[in-house]
């Protein structure tokens, strides 16, 4: 029995092989309202902490959080008791 080809479009999974990147536009540079990796190191050091700030800061909450993140696969919840 003859081995099938390989496809010829590639699968999903090829796709999370990018690697190439794009600088931006002096333009887009310019009139960025964040202009240095601050915020990205922040998020790299402690993401869900960074996260409750965000929510924290930019949004007007009813009721606070007791925990930030759920994650029971495949199911995650955010901010679990907010309202």
């Amino acid at each position: 029995m003859a081995e099938a080809d390989p496809p010829s479009t590639p699968t999903i999974e090829a796709y999370q092989l990018e690697e190439r990147t794009f600088a931006p536009s002096e333009a887009f540079k310019r009139d960025a309202l964040v202009v240095d990796t601050q915020m990205y190191d922040d998020a790299d050091r402690d993401w869900q902490g960074f996260w409750a700030r965000q929510a924290a800061d930019l949004l007007d909450w009813s009721q606070d959080w007791h925990t930030i993140l759920e994650w029971e696969l495949p199911f995650a919840k955010w901010f679990v008791g907010a309202g």
